[in-house]
């Protein structure tokens, strides 16, 4: 790599910290929540009377409540106050949570850890704003894009090792989860050390006065971010695309249950996969944009969630009556290569849509109203994903299968797509430009 790539970074105090950081808050999700689901799918465990697939959605709307309720204040206090202080702060609540988290899981109390993966939410609310405020005041404007692609691939890595290591701790012990609760209390303990070298990152506005009117704070974010149309056409992409990941994702287990006939360890290598797209999708995007912000990649990025997700529904559009065991036996079964690329690569898709959005928002962003802007991507975020969860609960109590699913979000997503290019044609010039580019290289 090139002394000017965006690895670099990592060898700088301005973004390493931080960078860890945000790793270990995004791992820590993803052992709990990953344990979580493994427990509640494959052993047959029942929460408030709710089956596994039902479990599935309400605990997405669940972890993204918080965003909704809180993000408002979560946004006005990282303009107002140092941002290192910040996240070290939301790490000591971390540390707690994942006390209570151990101590639940040990006990098998269920709607305890219900309650926790709320507060977990709370926790990623408050964090949101502080992270990607965080990167323009440390970075230089050509950076930008490497610093969003590796702060996604970092992300969609901790993922991996997060599915991983909560099957892994649920399988080592199925009717006794110290090691899992131990391990979510370790890696608390590791991020808020890391917090610690988070070098001083000033305020943007120490005079704001913080509103606790959460209607009316929301209200006021979402008018910051409507003040520049790109901006606010980003957000509601960044939204949608969450939106569609959630839904998408939300229904693997299930959906590797149900129709692939496989166990956890076939549900753990789609969500792997996924994240292993997302990661390489997000670091391509630097090479492909030529280190500056490049609109055009979005267009590409949402046709092939469109195109994949489709494929997604021929590949495997009705239950299999083979069960199987490995993930070696599942990829000898006819198609299932096909599922796991289609899955890769809606990930790989998805890093080249939203990165460039992360980062225009970044740019063209008002620098003292930046965190407040960031909160209401968040609320949108939060109302664009519960309607998702709220949609696959819906198409599923019809009738609708998983597979079908997949077909409705791969049209909801083109319609997205026409409705914003439409707003703003600069995302298709951009696009139509960069392929030209990169067609007279050739």
């Amino acid at each position: 790599m090139s002394e000017t790539g965006q690895f670099r970074l990592l060898g700088q105090r301005r973004f390493a910290p931080f960078f860890v950081t945000q790793f270990l808050v995004a791992l820590n999700d993803n052992v709990f929540r990953n344990g979580l689901v493994i427990l509640v799918t494959f052993q047959g465990v029942l929460v408030a009377g709710m089956n596994h697939s039902q479990l599935a959605n309400v605990a997405a709307i669940l972890f993204i409540l918080p965003y909704f309720l809180f993000s408002a204040t979560a946004g006005q206090l990282a303009d107002k106050y140092e941002k290192s202080m910040l996240m070290r702060r939301i790490k000591l609540l971390e540390i707690a949570l994942m006390l209570i988290a151990a101590f639940a899981f040990v006990s098998q109390a269920y709607v305890v850890l219900l309650f926790v993966l709320f507060l977990m939410g709370l926790q990623s609310t408050l964090f949101g704003p502080v992270k990607y405020a965080y990167l323009p005041q440390q970075l230089a404007t050509a950076e930008l894009v490497g610093g969003n692609a590796l702060v996604e691939a970092g992300t969609y890595i901790a993922i991996i090792l997060g599915l991983i290591l909560g099957g892994f701790a649920v399988a080592a012990g199925p009717d006794n989860q110290t090691l899992l609760g131990g391990m979510l209390v370790v890696i608390a303990l590791a991020g808020y050390v890391a917090s610690r070298q988070v070098p001083l990152t000033p305020a943007v506005d120490p005079a704001l006065r913080i509103s606790l009117n959460a209607w009316r704070a929301t209200w006021r974010i979402v008018g910051f971010a409507r003040r520049e149309k790109s901006v606010f056409l980003s957000i509601l992409g960044i939204s949608w695309f969450w939106a569609f990941g959630s839904a998408m994702i939300a229904q693997v287990p299930a959906y590797t249950l149900d129709f692939l006939n496989g166990d956890a360890s076939i549900a753990t290598s789609l969500l792997v996969a996924f994240a292993i797209g997302v990661g390489i999708g997000s670091l391509l995007c630097e090479r492909l944009s030529g280190r500056r912000i490049e609109l055009g990649l979005v267009p590409f990025g949402s046709i092939g969630l469109s195109v994949f997700a489709v494929d997604l529904y021929f590949a495997q559009p009705v239950p299999s009556p083979d069960a199987v065991a490995t993930v070696g036996d599942f990829l000898s079964r006819p198609g299932s290569w096909r599922v796991l690329i289609d899955v890769a690569l809606l990930g790989a898709f998805g890093g080249f849509y939203s990165v460039p959005l992360y980062a225009l928002i970044q740019e063209r962003s008002e620098r003292r109203h930046l965190s407040r802007i960031i909160a209401a991507n968040n609320v949108l975020n939060s109302l664009f994903m519960v309607a998702a969860a709220g949609l696959a609960i819906a198409a599923l109590s019809l009738g609708f299968s998983i597979p079908e699913l997949f077909l409705i979000l791969a049209a909801l997503n083109a319609l997205v797509a026409i409705y914003i290019y439409s707003l703003s044609p600069e995302f298709l010039t951009r696009f139509l430009a960069w392929v030209t580019l990169r067609g007279d290289r050739r």
